[in-house]
Parts: structure tokens; sequence; C-alpha cells
């Protein structure tokens, strides 16, 4: 299914009067077939009529914006992120540009005299990579802190690295045992490392550090709503609903809108009894005006790079050959129970044999809602080739390919999965070929949330703007529009609002992202650096970037 159609689509004059009347120089509408649009009329934050500007002249209209020659699409959405637990793990030092330990330690160095006894040194983003040949430990960089504990969350969000000191504070000691697909590494000596494998081990040293005030993080949330309002998003599928963040959302909306329309996907790990199920039920429709709980995120396995994947033939290293779940038939009874209550799931799965046991799962249900599998890091054509069939979306994020793996398979993913299946990483071109929809997104903080770059990324399997970069897996290389329907009808499809959203058509919402060039014509690398002209979140301005014409 590479595009979507709509049969609700009115084009002409309309007798009511309309709140606002937008016109642009393009307007990209992702309706196969649909007529050339020009101008939108939109009541009570829904589009109500399309047309030409032309025949908009003839609207009645309470206000009329005009945006030029600029180009218009459907309100760009990403596919997966994690506002809520990236603001959270973006507290502290940023080395999620860092190459080296020794860059590492200098920017912790540099950061650590701000700090007095008492406090921890935070950072994100490391990537495992800085490390080679050698295993990453805590303590390399202790002479650097004076002492203070150090707890940094590493690049994939399921693994962190703690120094001697963080472990002594948080009692950790190497000899834990957990309900689900979690590890704290230990040497040949049997004393903790510091790397912290999986969401139950971080949560060991995650629990004793500084807490922050709701209104604190509250800000810092909205901060980075805004930022990715500017890169031209209107909304995300966020994963996760961590902490009981209702009071909080409602106390940002009682001051003004979000900055995107947020769909969130609380978790549901091994060991859910049926009162975790009916409490996650209890969320559903819970929600304000611009954000809402719809769905559920599950786990099948962790990360290639971590070695918790669930593969189907072991990495180099022998590992990723286990299931998150200790019993898979768990997750597939959770599923069912989920799926018979109409609540729709998505399920981070990485590696061949989760991926099969994940599908194998939705082929024996009824599918009375939408279902969605996240990243598909590796899959065969066999598997691939079943997603159209049980309507299934896969939800896929391409910087974490161009952005974490090297063309000359150096990279720690690339060296555990071995040369051919390495060559088949990321398969967003054949489950397209194959009739799948494929969400795009950015797994923030995983990747930067840019849908440019993104969707550049996408086209050129490589990172945007580096010519002497090389592709990873060109042949799967998806088509400007492919990369624009991730973000548009095709994310719009894995929320289960096929026609309510993704598209600009009667009954649709008015969420728009308007673009200073055509995204389906620049090139992937000038992508990026398009301007974004504004964002509109039901009808409403919610960014306002280059001049544009303004009210007429």
């Amino acid at each position: 299914m590479s595009t979507i159609s709509s049969t609700t689509n009115p084009v002409g004059t309309t007798s009511a009067t309309l709140d606002l009347v937008i016109t642009a120089g393009l307007v990209h509408t992702m309706v196969a077939g649909a007529a050339p649009v020009t101008a939108i009329g939109i009541i009570d934050g829904m589009i109500a009529v399309t047309g030409t500007a032309a025949e908009a002249s003839e609207w009645n209209a309470r206000e009329r914006l005009d945006f030029g020659p600029a180009v218009l699409t459907p309100g760009l959405t990403d596919g997966h992120s994690h506002p809520i637990m990236g603001t959270d793990m973006t507290a502290g030092v940023d080395l999620s540009e860092v190459h080296t330990i020794a860059d590492a330690r200098a920017a912790l160095a540099e950061s650590a005299p701000g700090l007095t006894r008492g406090d921890w040194q935070l950072a994100w983003g490391l990537d495992l990579n800085v490390f080679g040949d050698q295993p990453a430990r805590g303590d390399l960089f202790d002479d650097v802190l004076g002492g203070l504990p150090l707890f940094i969350r590493l690049f994939d969000g399921h693994s962190a690295l703690a120094n001697p000191e963080a472990l002594r504070l948080s009692g950790v000691t190497g000899r834990e045992v957990f309900t689900q697909a979690s590890v704290v590494t230990i040497d040949r000596d049997g004393v903790p490392t510091g790397l912290l494998e999986e969401f139950a081990a971080m949560e060991l040293v995650q629990r004793h550090l500084p807490v922050v005030t709701a209104a604190e993080f509250g800000k810092r949330l909205r901060q980075n709503l805004l930022a990715m309002s500017e890169t031209g998003l209107t909304g995300a599928h966020a994963m996760d609903f961590i902490g009981e963040p209702t009071d909080m959302l409602n106390s940002i909306e009682a001051l003004g809108e979000l900055p995107l329309r947020l769909r969130f996907s609380p978790w549901c790990n091994p060991g859910a009894t049926t009162e975790t199920l009916e409490a996650l039920l209890a969320l559903q429709g819970v929600g304000g005006r611009r954000w809402a709980v719809d769905g559920v995120k599950m786990f099948i396995d962790g990360t290639i790079d971590g070695g918790t994947a669930w593969l189907s033939v072991p990495d180099s290293r022998g590992q990723s050959m286990a299931s998150f779940w200790p019993n898979p038939s768990d997750y597939t009874a959770a599923l069912r129970w989920f799926d018979d209550h109409g609540i729709p799931t998505a399920t981070h799965a990485i590696g061949d044999a989760g991926l099969t046991h994940v599908l194998d799962s939705l082929a024996a249900i009824d599918r009375r809602a939408q279902h969605r599998i996240e990243h598909i890091e590796t899959a065969s054509p066999q598997i691939i080739g079943r997603f159209a069939g049980l309507g299934v979306v896969a939800s896929m994020q391409p910087t974490h390919c161009t952005h974490y793996t090297r063309a000359d398979e150096t990279d720690n993913w690339s060296v555990r999965m071995g040369p051919e299946r390495a060559a088949h990483g990321w398969p967003t071109r054949d489950l397209r070929n194959a009739g799948a929809l494929v969400a795009l997104g950015s797994d923030w903080p995983i990747a930067a949330a840019d849908p440019r770059r993104i969707m550049g990324a996408s086209q050129l399997r490589r990172e945007v703007g580096d010519l002497h970069d090389h592709p990873r897996q060109p042949d799967q290389a998806m088509t400007a529009l492919m990369a624009l329907e991730g973000y548009t009808s095709h994310a719009a499809a894995a929320a289960g609002e096929t026609g309510r959203a993704g598209i600009v058509a009667a009954g649709a919402r008015a969420d728009f992202t308007v673009l200073g060039a055509d995204p389906l014509a620049v090139t992937p690398d000038d992508l990026a650096h398009v301007p974004v002209v504004a964002t509109m979140v039901s009808g409403s301005m919610q960014y306002r970037g280059m001049e544009y014409s303004g009210a007429l």
C-alpha cells in the first residue's frame, strides 16, 4: 500500500462561514487521485473544504491566510518518540556527538567543577562505539569527576554506565536477579563494570538520582516540544507515559497549548498482572486538548548493540538469543488481552526471532485494533512479506542506521551481526515494496527529532550533508514520496487515524506543516535545510518561521 485514498473530499464552494481559509503555492494532499489543491477552508480545527485559490475567493471566511509560494503538507508526525522519558534522559552533559573516550572525559571534566558534594554527574547519548574493542567501564571516568557519582544514559536508551561510586550509593552488587531480560555486567572477578543492560538493571541506579520538581520538568518538556515544532513537527506518537504525568500535562495546558499533538502509549512490561492490564485499560482515552493515551507499548526484545535482541542465530559474541519476556507466551497472552479490549499495541521488536514471535502472535488474534511493530532492524524476506497481509504497520527510524553504523561495517552493530546480516539491516524499501505501511520517526532522544534530516537520510541511507559518507544498504533507500508518506499518511495509519489525519482533505484535522521548498523536489541533502515557514495544529498557528505574506 503506497498511498492513502479518500472519497470524502468535496471540492468547491461552501455556504458555511469558515473560521479560516489558507492558501499556498503548492499543497501535497497525500490523497491518491485528488484534484489540485491550493486553498483549504477550516471550521473548528477541522478541514471543511478544499479547492483552488480562485474557488476560495468565493468562500465566506472570518480570516484568510496566504502562505504565498510556500509548500503545505499535512502536519508532520514523528511516528516514534519519547518526549517524557527523553526529557528525563537528556539531563546533564550531552555526549551524543562524542567519538572518543578522551572527548567524553574532557566533556565530563568541564562540567564537574560546577557540581558540589552530594550532586550526581549526569550525562546522556554516549555511543558504545567509543569504547572500540575494550569493554565499557564506568571507572574510566573516575579521575575527572572529583569523587562524584556518575550515571550516563547510553545512546540506545536500553543501557547505562555508572561509576563505582554510583554503584556503591545504589547498593548494586552484580548478583541481582531480574524478572525481565536485564543484566548488571560483571568482570571476570565478579565485580560490576558499571554497564547496566536494559530497564530493570538501570532502575537500580536511577531510583537514587536527584528528583526534579514537576514544574521544572514540565518547563523542560515544553522547551523540547517547542524545539521539535520548529523543525516542522505537529505531532508525535509518544512511546511512553512515564511517572504518571497526567497532572503535569494538564498543568502545561492550563497555561497554553502543547506545541505538538501527543499520542501516548504507556508501557506493558513482563510480569504484568491482570491488575496491571486493567490499569492500562483505564488509562485509555485519558487526555487533554492536544494529548491523549491511546494504546500500549510492549517489548519482545532489547538491542543488537547491547546483545539483548532476540535473533534466530546468535550474534558474533554469542548473544541476543532470548526474549525480553522470560516466557514469550506471556507476551502473546497480554497482546491478546489488549486486542480483545480494542487497545492498539506497538511492540519493540528488533531481532528476526522477536519479529517472528510478534507476527505469529498477531496472526493468532482477531486484530480488533491497529497493531504495529517498532524498529525492525533485521528481517528475512519471509518476515517482511507478512506485514501487509496482517495489516501490521512497520514503524522505523532510518537515522538509527545512518548515525550508529558505518558503511565499512566496523561499528558495534555490524560486527555483532556479521557481513551477511548487516547487509540487510533496516529494510525500509523492502517493506514498502511488499505493500506494508511504513511510518517514520526519530526515537528521540536516541536520534535527533528533525523530520527533514530523517526524510533525507531515508533516501540517502547515509547522514545528510556528509558527501564523503557512504550509504548503508543503498538498496533500501526510499523515494521522496515514501519518506513524506512516512511522516503523514502512513504515520496516521499507524495510529488508526486513516482519513482523520495525515492528509489534506475534508474531514481531516487541520494540522499542517508549511515549508519554504518542495520536499518532493529538492535533493535529500538540501531537504535538511529547507526552511520551516510555519506549523499549524487544529488550524491554529503554532510556529511561525520565515516570512510569509500573512493575513489578508
